[in-house]
């Protein structure tokens, strides 16, 4: 009995990684006959993606749904995981596989999304106000530059420190959450370096616009090649002759 209670951890981690992989951009997607979101834009199975197709509900549907996936797991083990022994160190731990999940699905080729969503998720399951905290920062950064990324970088940043911060008045600071937080930022961190890259360079999209494209002349064919081609033969400059000796 004692050897299966040590291995609950192991299998409620097991089950939340197997949650996390299911990618709901591209499981949406193909049920609401959109492209697949790793074909086009960004190639990035979310929401941001997906919302690139043109269909809002789909964007939001995919949104909820990975948010879901990160706060599912634990909320699982909060409710039914303390006469088993599952403490805050399985509910760090399930969180963490949750997100990993996402990045690195097994059931889509371990190719998955950035995150965001659902580290959100798995905040709002460590506890409903550091969650609403992160989002808030998301939002105020998000309105006041414009940029998606910089906004998720942001709320990752932060994140840490206002779990830190909050302890005490809000939650009880556990050492085994404050490290499962600490590696989710740090990889949130890692999934958006392109991103970060293109900030530096001050050639990241904001929210709402798309990245201009130069587009070069193309070039005539079929018909109006022909008859550009029979216009030059028609306009053909005639050759003068000189007076005659």
């Amino acid at each position: 009995m004692e050897a299966i209670k040590s291995f609950l951890p192991v299998l409620a981690a097991i089950v939340a990684y197997l949650i996390g992989s299911l990618s709901f951009a591209v499981i949406v997607s193909r049920v609401m006959g959109l492209n697949d979101p790793r074909t086009f834009g960004s190639k990035n199975p979310g929401a941001t993606n997906v919302l690139r197709s043109g269909n809002k509900a789909a964007a939001i549907t995919t949104l909820l749904l990975d948010g879901a996936k990160g706060w599912l797991p634990i909320m699982l083990v909060r409710w039914f995981g303390q006469p088993y022994g599952l403490e805050d160190g399985t509910v760090a731990m399930v969180g963490l596989a949750a997100f990993l999940g996402h990045l690195y699905p097994v059931f889509f080729n371990f190719v998955g999304g950035k995150g965001v969503a659902t580290a959100l998720g798995v905040l709002l399951g460590l506890n409903g106000w550091l969650g609403l905290a992160t989002m808030l920062i998301w939002l105020a950064t998000a309105a006041l530059f414009r940029y998606s990324s910089l906004a998720s970088i942001m709320a990752a940043l932060l994140a840490p420190a206002v779990y830190a911060l909050g302890g005490g008045d809000l939650w009880v600071v556990s050492k085994s959450i404050a490290f499962g937080v600490v590696v989710m930022t740090l990889l949130l961190l890692y999934r958006h370096a392109e991103n970060i890259n293109r900030l530096i360079k001050g050639s990241e999209s904001k929210l709402g616009k798309k990245p201009a494209t130069a587009s070069a002349p193309a070039p005539a064919h079929g018909h109006a090649a022909d008859h550009a081609h029979a216009h030059s033969h028609h306009h053909k400059p005639k050759h003068v002759h000189g007076p005659k000796p």
